[in-house]
């Protein structure tokens, strides 16, 4: 399984419940995921933690793209952004979503369990996912992230 098909996925206590639809969209979608926490019946986790996982499998490169779940998808945009060469976008539609591929190559998605229902945030995924970066003119603006 090449990088660009494996998806490393993470939540928070907050984010449990979406991070299980995502996992079933990824599979239908034809992706593999890998998914660095939290479990099941967790009490609480965290979101640093969990995203300084998927970050660390981007820029090890066994991974192209990240989901992070927690209740609004602001801390773990946040806390994957500290790291180098991670583009966190956290999209609460599907139009967020194309703009944050295609004009920034976002390659980790943040979603808010809280302020999501489970239908909209499995089709911001999957725009998420089929978008491309557009290169052109966004790639000299990439170039001033690092």
């Amino acid at each position: 399984m090449t990088a660009e098909k494996l998806v490393a996925i993470g939540a928070d206590h907050a984010g449990l419940g979406f991070k299980e639809l995502i996992r079933d969209q990824l599979i239908r979608l034809g992706f593999q995921y890998h998914d660095v926490g939290a479990p099941e019946g967790t009490e609480r986790v965290d979101y640093p933690t969990v995203a300084e996982e998927v970050a660390q499998m981007i820029q090890n490169g066994s991974s192209h793209f990240g989901v992070l779940v927690c209740g609004t998808g602001i801390g773990m945009a946040m806390a994957a952004n500290r790291f180098k060469g991670i583009r966190a976008a956290n999209c609460t539609n599907e139009a967020m979503a194309r703009f944050a591929r295609a004009h920034n190559d976002a390659n980790v998605l943040t979603l808010g369990q809280r302020l999501l229902g489970p239908d909209l945030a499995l089709s911001i995924l999957e725009t998420f996912l089929a978008t491309r970066f557009e290169g052109g003119r966004h790639q000299g603006r990439l170039a001033l992230f690092n």
